[in-house]
């Protein structure tokens, strides 16, 4: 484990907060098949109603399904609604 990893583990027990939150990482939640809360993002780059495309900064998080739609997008959170079938994190 590098420096900076060993860091946040300690940071993050510390303050009880997950190492990934401190990282600056995207938190992704699915809730059953037809929601995906993510946050904080960096905007989306591609958008359709089969697969979209959302920046995480340092990733990409793609969302596949059908159905899908934007439902809401705040600087720090956004909404997908549809039938979710995956989600692939790219780097």
């Amino acid at each position: 484990m590098g420096e900076k990893e060993g860091l946040l583990l300690r940071a993050s027990r510390l303050f009880d907060l997950p190492a990934d939150a401190l990282a600056g990482a995207p938190r992704v939640e699915v809730i059953g098949d037809g929601e995906l809360r993510m946050g904080p993002h960096r905007g989306i780059l591609a958008y359709g109603s089969e697969e979209i495309h959302i920046s995480g900064g340092s990733l990409v998080v793609v969302v596949r399904g059908s159905g899908l739609e934007l439902r809401a997008m705040t600087p720090e959170e956004l909404l997908i609604t549809g039938t979710i079938a995956a989600v692939e994190f790219m780097r």
